[in-house]
């Protein structure tokens, strides 16, 4: 196992290349589910959920079916699939569990389907760990690896955010920012000072 690159999936996932506030995927439910921090929390735990199982399986549908039969063409649409697959698992299971919580989530969960952070990961799975045809060594594990680390970067961003406005909610805001366009400008400087970890070194 390299080391380094061990250590590049998780520190990068999470600060560095941060789904949300670095490759800016991902910002439908980040916006609209930050407002409280435990349906954000929620979020993020059924983001990593999707993330880490959609990354194992399309890991093995990439490798298993569509190398061996060259369909490789096939890869977003099946990828697709996967993850709404699974964001129907997800959703009934909080329906089933926490109904209260179902209805805060409200429209943002489904919504989890077509998020293109989750798809993203999936997608940049193979276009590392997938090298001349074939998967490097130690693929399958880099690919679980990176696919629940950008769930937990995808988290830790929503809890930020959640603290951050609802602090706002109890600050004199002036009204023209209130909402939505505070909510932007929050996103931008923590998009900036996350932009500081790019200078770590492995």
């Amino acid at each position: 196992m390299d080391l380094s690159l061990f250590l590049s999936i998780i520190i990068g996932n999470i600060f560095i290349n941060n789904f949300i506030l670095f490759k800016f995927l991902g910002l439908c439910p980040f916006i609209g589910v930050s407002k409280r921090t435990r349906p954000a929390l929620s979020m993020g735990v059924a983001v990593i959920f999707v993330m880490t199982l959609s990354s194992i399986i399309t890991w093995c549908i990439y490798n298993f079916l569509l190398l061996p039969f060259n369909i490789e063409f096939l890869r977003t649409i099946s990828f697709v699939l996967v993850i709404a697959s699974f964001v129907q698992l997800a959703e009934m299971i909080i329906l089933k569990t926490n109904p209260t919580l179902y209805r805060i989530l409200g429209v943002y969960l489904p919504l989890i389907t077509t998020n293109c952070a989750v798809l993203g990961v999936t997608v940049l799975n193979v276009n590392m760990f997938f090298k001349q045809g074939g998967p490097v060594p130690g693929s399958f594990f880099y690919t679980v690896l990176q696919g629940f680390c950008a769930g937990v970067g995808f988290m830790l961003a929503m809890l930020l955010m959640s603290g951050i406005r609802e602090r706002l909610e109890l600050l004199d805001v002036p009204e023209s920012l209130k909402g939505i366009p505070a909510a932007f400008i929050v996103a931008s400087l923590m998009s900036l000072a996350f932009m500081g970890f790019a200078g770590f070194k492995f």
